[in-house]
C-alpha cells in the first residue's frame, strides 16, 4: 500500500513518518475511527500531510496523503455501539462533490440503521431472558428504551385467541333459568358460542323440533352433534369429558353444513299478515280527498279535510249508499285511519275537519313511524306485549349486567335484537289498548317504558338532571293505538292514573283527550320500583308479563330496597329513604304511612331496625338521599 508525492515513494508508513518529517509540529487525530487508522494532519511552513479513508487523492502540491497504521502491540481502536462511522463520513468541506443535503441524508440513514439494530439486539435479548425466565414472570406489554436522545416505544403484537374450528351452539328462550345458568357457563369458561334464541328468531323454532323432538330449552350442540340440555352439560363437567370434548372442536375440522347455523342478521321473521280489510278504502280516499290547510275556529288547520267530502268520495267510487258511507268513516276512525282534527267525535257527515293519521302534527317526534303507516291488519295488544318482552328481556341477558344495574347501550345499538325491536314497534300504531284488561295494560305500559327509555338512550342520548331530562321525557314519542305517548305521557297519564307529576300544575289528559280512556283505574304505587329512567339510583330495568305482574312488581321493590332504597340510623333516629317517595308522596300517603308501607317489602334486619325506632313512642326523621342521574352504562 502506498502513495507517490513530488516524486517520493512511500514503502513503509511507519519508518516514513520518522525519516521524512523529522520536525513535526500540530499533530492531531480524532478519537473514534472505524477502521483502525489514525487521521494525521501536519502543519508546518512547507507541507500538509492529510490521509483520507479509502485512498483520497491529494488536493494540492502542498498535499501529501498518509496512512499510518497503529502500532502492532496497541489493541485495535473499537467504535462506540450507539453508532459507527462509515467510510464516507469524513469529507473535506474543499471537496468538490460535497453537499450540505446528501450529508445529512447519508446521517439520517446511519441513525435509522443504527436503531433498527439497537431494537433488533433488545428483541434478542427479550426473547432470550424469556426463554431463561424459569419464574414464569409475565412479560410487559410495552417496553421502552432510549437512543441517543431518541425515545423508542415498541407495543408486542397481541396473541391471536385459539380460534376454534368447531362451531359450539345453544338453542334457548328469554327468560329461561336454564339457559341463563349455560350462557354464564360458557363466559366463565372463556369459550366463544353461538346462541339462537328462539323468541328473537321465531323462523329457528322448526329447526329446534326438527333437531331435538321437542321445542325445550337450552338444547347444545357441538358441531352437528346433539349434546343435550343443562344437566348434560353438567354431567360432561363433572366427568372432565367436557374438556375433551372442546379440545377436539378447537383442533378438529370445521363445522359443516350439519351443524346449527348462526342467526341470520338483517333480516326478519315473516309471519303470516293480512291486510287490513279498510286499507283499499283508505288508498283510494288518499288519492281522491281535497286535503289542505283551512281556516277554521281562528286558526289554521293544516292538511285536513271535510267529513262530506269523505262521505262524497265513498259514493261516487264505490256507489254505496249515504249511511254506509257513513259507517265507512266511522271504521276508519275507529282503527286510526283518520282523526278528528280537534278530538271530537269519531265521524260524522258535515263540516267537522278530520286528518289522516300520517298528517297529525305529532308524526315528526314518533320514534316508531317510518314516514307511512301501518297498514296491515293490527295485532293484538297482548300479542305485541309478549313479543316485545320477549326480545327486550333477550337484549338484557345478552347486554347488561347479571343484576341489571348496568346496560351496555352501544353495543345494543348494534344489535340484531334491538334492530327487530325497532320493527316490532311499528305494530304498536294502530293497536285497541281498548281490550287489555288492568293487570295487562299495567304490564304493557311498564314494559313500553322500559323498552322506550334504552331506544331513547341510543337515539338522542340522555342527559343528566332533573330539568335538563324533561326534554327526554317529553319529546320523545311513540305513535300507540293512533295517539303519542311520551315517557311523561306513560307514567304519569297512564300508570299514575292521571296524576300530575312532581312540579306541574296540570294533569296530562284532559277531560277531552282520548287516551283518558286507556288509563288505569286504580293506582299502584309498586310501580315506581318497576319503571327504570336510565338512572344509576332509578330501579333496575325488567320486564314484566301481565298474568303475574303484581307479584313481579313486590319483587322488584324487595330488589330496590335491599341494594339501597334505605338506610336507617339509629343514632340518629333517622331513616334515608329515595327522593321518589319525596316526588310523588302523595302516591304513598303520609310520612308514618310510607314506614308502615315499606316495612313489608324489607329484609328482616332493616325491617327490625324501622320496627324498633317506630315503636319506642320517640321521633322519627325522614330524610332522603342525594339522587344520581348518571346514566346506568
Amino acid at each position: 500500500m502506498g502513495s507517490e508525492e513530488n516524486g517520493t515513494e512511500i514503502q513503509n508508513p511507519t519508518h516514513t513518518q520518522t525519516q521524512q518529517h523529522s520536525n513535526p509540529t500540530n499533530v492531531s487525530s480524532p478519537e473514534n475511527h472505524a477502521n483502525g487508522y489514525q487521521h494525521v494532519t501536519a502543519n508546518n511552513n512547507d507541507t500538509e500531510i492529510t490521509s483520507h479513508h479509502g485512498g483520497e487523492h491529494a488536493q494540492s502540491d502542498r498535499q501529501v496523503t498518509l496512512v499510518v497504521h497503529p502500532h502492532s502491540l496497541l489493541p485495535m481502536p473499537v467504535p462506540p455501539q450507539s453508532f459507527k462511522v462509515s467510510h464516507n463520513d469524513v469529507v473535506s468541506l474543499n471537496d468538490s462533490n460535497f453537499s450540505v443535503g446528501s450529508f445529512l441524508l447519508q446521517r439520517s440513514s446511519d441513525l435509522s440503521a443504527a436503531i433498527v439494530k439497537r431494537v433488533s439486539s433488545l428483541r434478542l435479548s427479550m426473547e432470550e431472558n424469556n426463554d431463561n425466565d424459569i419464574d414464569g414472570e409475565e412479560n410487559r406489554e410495552v417496553t421502552e428504551f432510549n437512543l441517543s436522545g431518541v425515545k423508542v416505544t415498541v407495543t408486542p403484537k397481541p396473541e391471536e385467541e385459539t380460534s376454534i374450528k368447531g362451531r359450539i351452539s345453544f338453542f334457548s328462550k328469554s327468560n329461561c333459568r336454564d339457559c341463563t345458568a349455560v350462557r354464564r357457563f360458557f363466559k366463565e369458561k372463556g369459550i366463544k358460542y353461538v346462541e339462537i334464541n328462539v323468541d328473537v328468531f321465531g323462523e329457528r323454532e322448526r329447526e329446534l323440533r326438527e333437531r331435538t323432538g321437542s321445542g325445550s330449552v337450552p338444547q347444545i350442540f357441538f358441531n352437528e352433534k346433539l349434546i343435550g340440555g343443562l344437566v348434560a352439560l353438567n354431567s360432561l363437567r363433572n366427568s372432565g369429558e367436557f374438556d375433551r370434548r372442546v379440545a377436539e372442536i378447537v383442533a378438529g375440522k370445521v363445522a359443516g353444513g350439519d351443524a346449527p347455523a348462526p342467526p341470520v342478521f338483517g333480516f326478519d321473521y315473516v309471519e303470516e299478515e293480512r291486510a287490513d280489510e279498510m286499507v283499499g278504502v283508505a288508498r283510494v280516499l288518499r288519492l281522491r280527498l281535497p286535503i289542505q290547510d283551512r281556516l277554521r275556529r281562528m286558526k289554521m288547520v293544516k292538511n285536513c279535510f271535510e267529513g262530506n267530502e269523505l262521505v262524497e268520495a265513498l259514493l261516487q267510487h264505490f256507489h254505496c249508499s249515504r249511511n254506509e258511507a257513513v259507517d265507512i268513516g266511522k271504521q276508519l276512525s275507529k282503527k286510526h285511519f283518520i282523526h278528528h282534527v280537534f278530538g271530537g267525535n269519531d265521524f260524522e257527515e258535515g263540516n267537522h275537519l278530520y286528518r289522516f293519521l300520517e298528517h297529525e302534527p305529532f308524526i315528526p317526534r314518533c320514534f316508531n313511524f317510518r314516514g307511512t303507516t301501518n297498514d296491515t291488519e293490527p295485532k293484538t295488544a297482548d300479542s305485541i306485549c309478549a313479543r316485545l318482552t320477549k326480545i327486550m328481556s333477550a337484549i338484557l341477558e345478552s347486554y347488561a349486567s347479571d343484576d341489571r344495574q348496568h346496560v351496555d347501550y352501544e353495543a345494543i345499538s348494534r344489535s340484531e335484537e334491538f334492530r327487530r325491536y325497532v320493527n316490532l314497534t311499528q305494530d304498536l300504531q294502530r293497536v285497541n289498548l281498548l281490550e287489555l284488561s288492568e293487570n295487562e295494560k299495567l304490564a304493557f305500559f311498564l314494559n313500553l317504558y322500559n323498552a322506550m327509555v334504552i331506544h331513547a338512550v341510543i337515539s338522542v342520548g340522555c342527559q343528566e338532571g332533573v330539568i335538563d331530562r324533561r326534554s327526554f321525557l317529553s319529546d320523545f314519542q311513540y305513535l300507540v293505538g293512533g295517539h303519542p305517548y311520551s315517557l311523561n305521557l306513560i307514567k304519569n297519564g297512564i300508570l299514575r292514573c292521571n296524576r300530575r307529576s312532581p312540579y306541574s300544575l296540570v294533569k296530562p289528559f284532559s277531560t277531552r283527550d282520548k287516551r283518558l280512556e286507556v288509563a288505569l283505574i286504580k293506582l299502584n304505587p309498586l310501580l315506581h320500583f318497576g319503571l327504570c329512567n336510565g338512572t344509576k339510583s332509578s330501579p333496575n330495568v325488567r320486564f314484566f308479563t301481565p298474568h303475574r305482574v303484581v307479584d313481579e312488581l313486590r319483587g322488584a321493590a324487595r330488589e330496590f330496597f335491599e341494594k339501597d332504597g334505605i338506610e336507617v340510623d339509629l343514632e340518629k333516629r333517622t331513616v334515608y329513604l329515595t327522593r321518589i317517595f319525596k316526588w310523588f308522596s302523595g302516591d304513598f300517603g303520609q310520612e308514618k304511612e310510607i314506614l308502615l308501607w315499606i316495612i313489608n317489602y324489607l329484609d328482616p334486619n332493616k325491617a327490625g331496625l324501622v320496627t324498633h325506632l317506630m315503636g319506642d313512642s320517640g321521633p322519627v326523621h325522614i330524610s332522603y338521599q342525594n339522587y344520581d342521574w348518571s346514566i346506568n352504562s
